[in-house]
């Protein structure tokens, strides 16, 4: 069955959800349980941008950037852990905080929207999936078996980023982090591609809510695994 058309649902998991809610550690434990492929749909935006950035691109043109995003290949290694852009690992590269922070002029392009939702339907359509980011249960795979959208109080999400960073020995402003968790929330909740799913998982329309603030990891893979 395509991604696309037909009744039978697709066998993925859609989860969505804003920074630091959890769902990158859950989506990856919970493909690693079902045997489904891993995708991190916002690493492949953070590719762009941190293109972007390296080429001295204008963020701010949709042109410049569209040309740019043409001329780049993003892809995933066999066990989508790591991000490869024109053959190189950025997985680490993607992470820096001024890819976080320069990411929504990639993100909010609807040419390079288009070009990745078809890119991550054709791997949904190649074998089962668990695939995250803001739009996968809306626009991506509204045909998933499973959604969920994952959040967090803002404090929490800071919190949780701002350990990620130190682990992986990048300097690390927690107050800074929450700022920029703060700013784009104040983008996505308004008029970015999560609003929309947010709104359904609120008011009970397919996709079910599910707050991680006071959940272990642990606690949050058992609860998304009991309702499949």
């Amino acid at each position: 069955m395509s991604a696309t058309g037909g009744s039978e649902m697709l066998e993925a998991v859609a989860i969505d959800g804003p920074a630091g809610s959890g769902k990158s550690s859950v989506a990856r434990r919970i493909a690693a349980v079902r045997g489904y492929l891993y995708v991190d749909t916002g690493a492949m935006y953070r590719a762009v941008a941190l293109a972007a950035l390296r080429q001295g691109i204008d963020l701010e043109s949709p042109d410049a950037m569209f040309a740019l995003f043409k001329n780049l290949n993003i892809a995933f290694d066999a066990s989508g852990e790591r991000l490869l852009l024109n053959g190189e690992d950025v997985s680490d590269d993607i992470r820096a905080p001024e890819v976080a922070r320069n990411v929504k002029f990639a993100a909010r392009l609807p040419a390079v929207r288009s070009a990745m939702a078809a890119a991550q339907r054709a791997m949904a359509d190649q074998r089962p999936v668990v695939m995250e980011g803001r739009d996968i249960a809306t626009v991506v795979l509204p045909g998933a078996k499973w959604k969920f959208f994952l959040t967090a109080r803002p404090e929490v999400r800071a919190h949780r980023r701002h350990a990620e960073m130190l682990a992986a020995g990048r300097e690390a402003s927690y107050d800074t982090i929450l700022e920029d968790i703060r700013r784009r929330d104040e983008s996505d909740f308004q008029i970015g591609p999560m609003r929309k799913a947010m709104d359904l998982a609120n008011n009970n329309g397919g996709i079910e809510l599910v707050d991680t603030s006071d959940m272990t990891p642990d606690e949050a893979v058992h609860h998304i695994l009991d309702r499949m």
